[in-house]
């Protein structure tokens, strides 16, 4: 049985997913940001139960397969991002998703729109500037370093695009790098 969770998106949030379904003796067979598969199917007494947990810890059971698609798509957006593949900076990320769900990117974008009030575009650009703001903050790497981390053609096309999302310029936000990072599901 495939279950698809919201807010899933880092690994110490499938530990916790894992832990949950586990506490109520339906250990996952697979489990992936977003979704987990479980062998057996659970009863409506245990679906309940199930919810309860999960937003104990803001995770949310996804019913509805509108939600369960853009749920899908933002964990193929965040995965590309956070990924060190040197082929993931140079992809196209609508035919990349498009392939991934199987689907028209067309249909995929407004529905995404329509659901989110954000397109896929300014959704990839927001995940962008948060793994910027997540790198500057850690200082490991320059900023031309960064720029070609994550596919930006220049530091100066990553600084304006910076600016422009944050108001600020990556320089002074590292000065003030303090409380300026929001959690990947509230991007």
């Amino acid at each position: 049985m495939h279950y698809f969770i919201k807010n899933m998106v880092c690994n110490r949030c499938i530990m916790v997913v894992q832990q949950v379904f586990e506490a109520i003796d339906n250990a996952p067979v697979n489990i992936a940001l977003g979704e987990v598969e479980t062998s057996k199917s659970l009863s409506e007494k245990e679906l309940e139960i199930l919810r309860t947990k999960l937003h104990d810890f803001g995770f949310e059971l996804i019913d509805d397969s509108r939600s369960q698609i853009i749920e899908k798509i933002k964990v193929i957006v965040i995965d590309l991002i956070r990924t060190k593949k040197e082929e993931a900076v140079r992809i196209n990320h609508s035919a990349y998703i498009e392939a991934k769900l199987n689907r028209d990117y067309t249909y995929l974008s407004n529905l995404f729109s329509e659901v989110t009030g954000v397109t896929i575009e300014k959704y990839i650009i927001n995940q962008k500037i948060e793994r910027v703001k997540e790198l500057l903050v850690y200082d490991e790497l320059t900023l031309s370093e960064i720029a070609v981390e994550l596919g930006y053609s220049s530091v100066a096309w990553l600084s304006a695009q910076f600016k422009k999302v944050t108001g600020l310029t990556p320089g002074y936000f590292k000065q003030i790098r303090d409380n300026k990072r929001k959690p990947l599901d509230e991007v």
